[in-house]
């Protein structure tokens, strides 16, 4: 987890001019728990929960990969009017760049954070950044979400936690699945890395150091057994996946995940805090 987290932060300075492969690699679509399956690429999540009355996907990845999506989906059985719900973890190009493709194509209405929905409507997250301007297709936003708001279809209930810093309407998904007569807490945590991020006298983002701490605050009290973030590596999702197949049936949860991402990320935010204050100093 510490090397993923290291290798984001990498790739927001700029440091690759180019997506890494991975997140155009397209992977087939896979159950995780419950109603929730697998249906983004190799290197960017997108998370389809299966409801009776129809399906929510959760972000969208890049805008190139918005047809091996739909074919994911459309193997798990939903079809792409089946798409009820669209939801976003975040307002940057790799995970929100295909909302408005899949928005036309399935009809779904979309559910923002506030703090992110102006920037999904226009397409331009207001945060300066270390590697420029990165703009994505504007999406019409149906509903604006607010800390603590939830989602219901189908008898499925999603609680959305805004967990700011990443980006300002940064939102961290929850929801009980009941699996084998349990019930497990599924997180879907927003990214909490820096990723090029201008923490020192950003004037599209202010309040972003305070932001961030009070994020890693308040996942740190937070509990979940099964991690699912946008950036697969960062739970381990493939290698979970893969121990699945091989008979651990239990291998996504990990209630210790959550504690070790917040405390790595938390790390490398104070890091890169000091290494921008210092540079303003001089």
């Amino acid at each position: 987890m510490r090397a993923a987290i290291a290798m984001l932060a990498l790739l927001g300075t700029g440091a690759s001019t180019l997506d890494p492969p991975a997140w155009s690699e397209p992977t087939a679509a896979f159950p995780i728990l419950g109603p929730i399956h697998y249906v983004g690429t190799k290197g960017l999540a997108a998370y389809l929960i299966k409801t009776r009355d129809g399906a929510i996907l959760i972000d969208a990845t890049l805008e190139q990969n918005v047809a091996a999506i739909e074919r994911n989906i459309a193997s798990v059985g939903v079809p792409i009017h089946g798409v009820k719900i669209l939801l976003n973890s975040h307002a940057h190009f790799d995970h929100a760049a295909g909302l408005a493709q899949l928005q036309r194509d399935s009809g779904a209405r979309l559910a923002v954070m506030d703090g992110d929905a102006r920037a999904i409507a226009t397409g331009r997250p207001p945060s300066v950044v270390s590697y420029g301007l990165v703009t994505f297709p504007a999406a019409r936003v149906d509903r604006e979400l607010h800390d603590g708001d939830t989602v219901t279809l189908g008898g499925i209930t999603l609680t959305a936690i805004k967990t700011p810093g990443h980006t300002a309407g940064c939102t961290t998904w929850t929801m009980p699945v009941r699996e084998r007569g349990r019930t497990l807490v599924v997180m879907f945590p927003c990214s909490l890395t820096v990723a090029g991020n201008q923490l020192v006298g950003n004037p599209g983002y202010p309040g972003i150091v305070t932001d961030f701490r009070s994020s890693f605050a308040r996942l740190a009290t937070m509990t979940a057994d099964v991690l699912l973030p946008a950036h697969p590596e960062l739970a381990d999702v493939m290698a979970h996946r893969a121990q699945v197949v091989a008979g651990r049936r239990d291998a996504f949860v990990d209630p210790g995940a959550l504690g070790r991402m917040v405390a790595v990320a938390r790390e490398a935010f104070d890091r890169e805090l000091i290494r921008q204050q210092t540079i303003a100093q001089r």
